[in-house]
This record gives C-alpha cells, sequence and structure tokens, in this order.
C-alpha cells in the first residue's frame, strides 16, 4: 500500500516506522514546510493518508484530501464535532472516503466498550456520580481531550442522568490552572491535565458515599496508536464511505 503522511512530527514518525515493518510505502511526507506537495503526483498516487495534525489545520488538509481523490484516515481531534455532519455529507454514498477516531488505539477501543457496558449497568444506581479525568504531554493543545469527549458521549449514551458533558479544571502545562464554568449535575465532568511527555491517560470514576469504582487506561507511549492508524489505513484501502473505529474493530473480532 502507498501512504501519504500528512504530519511529520513524533506521531508521524512513529507510523512510518509501523508502516514500512509491515511493509508498506512511504510516498509522500507533507509537514508545515511543504504545503505544496498536496498538489503532487506522488501524493495524488497514494492510496491513503494518514494525517495527524492540528485542530487549526486538520479540516482543510481533510478537504485538500478529498480534492485529489486520496482516501484519508485522520487522528486530528478538536474540530470533527463542528463538521461531522459536513464530513459525513462528503462520503455519502461512498463518494468520499474518511476514517476518523479520536484514538486509535485498539485498547482505547476496548476499554470503550467496557465503558460503555459500566454505563448501563450504574443507570441502575443512582447513589453513584461519574467523573472523568485525562492527562496528556503539555504539546497537545485541545482539552478535554477528543477521547476522553467520545468516552463521555458513551457514558451519556446510556446513562439517562447525564444529557451532556462540560469541561473541568485544566492543569495548565506552565502549572497554571484554568477553572472551568459551572457544571450541572445532569453533566459529565471533564478535568484536564497537561505535563511531561505523557502518551495519554484516562480515567472514569463513580464515586458515592461508601465506595468508589474507577477504570484507567493508560497508553504507555505513541505505539499503540500508530498501529491502529495502520490497520485503520489497511482497513480504508479496502472499504470506502465514512468510517470509524467500531468498523475496524468489528473486522478485527
Amino acid at each position: 500500500m502507498k501512504i501519504a503522511l500528512i504530519g511529520y512530527g513524533k506521531m508521524g514518525h512513529e507510523i512510518e516506522k509501523i508502516a514500512l515493518s509491515r511493509g508498506h510505502e512511504i510516498v509522500c511526507r507533507i509537514d508545515i514546510d511543504n504545503p505544496q506537495d498536496f498538489d503532487s503526483p506522488e501524493f495524488r498516487n497514494a492510496d491513503v493518508a494518514i494525517e495527524f495534525t492540528a485542530p487549526t489545520q486538520a479540516y482543510n488538509n481533510i478537504l485538500k484530501c478529498v480534492k485529489a481523490g486520496v482516501k484519508v484516515v485522520s487522528g486530528s481531534t478538536g474540530w470533527m464535532e463542528q463538521h461531522r455532519d459536513e464530513m459525513k455529507a462528503l462520503c455519502k454514498d461512498c463518494s468520499n472516503t474518511l476514517f476518523w477516531s479520536s484514538n486509535f488505539s485498539i485498547g482505547v477501543a476496548l476499554f470503550s466498550k467496557v465503558n460503555t457496558y459500566l454505563a448501563r449497568l450504574m443507570n441502575s444506581y443512582p447513589m453513584y456520580e461519574v467523573s472523568m479525568s485525562e492527562t496528556h504531554h503539555i504539546h497537545k493543545l485541545d482539552a478535554p481531550s477528543g477521547t476522553a469527549i467520545t468516552l463521555a458521549e458513551g457514558i451519556i449514551s446510556q446513562l439517562d442522568r447525564k444529557t451532556g458533558w462540560s469541561k473541568g479544571s485544566v492543569l495548565n502545562a506552565d502549572g497554571s490552572v484554568t477553572e472551568p464554568a459551572e457544571c450541572t449535575p445532569s453533566d459529565v465532568r471533564i478535568d484536564s491535565i497537561r505535563e511531561g511527555e505523557i502518551a495519554g491517560i484516562h480515567e472514569i470514576t463513580y464515586d458515592s458515599s461508601a465506595d468508589f469504582i474507577k477504570i484507567i487506561h493508560f497508553a504507555k507511549d505513541r505505539s499503540g496508536l500508530a498501529l491502529g492508524a495502520v490497520l485503520a489505513a489497511e482497513y480504508t484501502n479496502r472499504n470506502k464511505g465514512f468510517l470509524t473505529m467500531d468498523n475496524l474493530m468489528d473486522s478485527l473480532s
């Protein structure tokens, strides 16, 4: 498979390493210093582009892939909520192909299923109050993380007493704390921490006056995300339309 990389930072390098180990070819690498390569024949000849950039860049990058007729896998967060309907419309009737996920880790996908199942169980026990926290490296721009929002949406889908999520406190990279706006009882509160080079920690807690139940996913490094992104690219190469981790996980099970 011929892969174009959009974003050639730490994640891009990790994805390249795993892609090459699985026998794929990197035909194009696009970063901030060579955006003109979106118009190159190498990019247009790619089977799949893998895009990991910033929230402010991702949307336009996806549109450039669509214009070039290149299928795209995107792991950029902080932009999809605003553009989800538009992206689904672009992929309607398989006219274009976008595989998007807030997190490509197979472990996170499994954790998400556990999270949804636990929320379904806890629906009958209103004495337990649910909250969330997520911790990431200091370079991450969006808070809360896209993964935390996806996990919160899984809780909301099962827990009748929760109808939305709200941004909690943020411990910033410089040590300052951004206090949250008011969180209503019907919201799932998500606190964020930006610290060191942490790949990602997501914690979900159900707390009562008697005890608490906590589930945690702890990413040791970026390798799980990179492998998942390459697996998603392999899946995308064989399929069309608006694709998600649910599609990939179904194909692996």
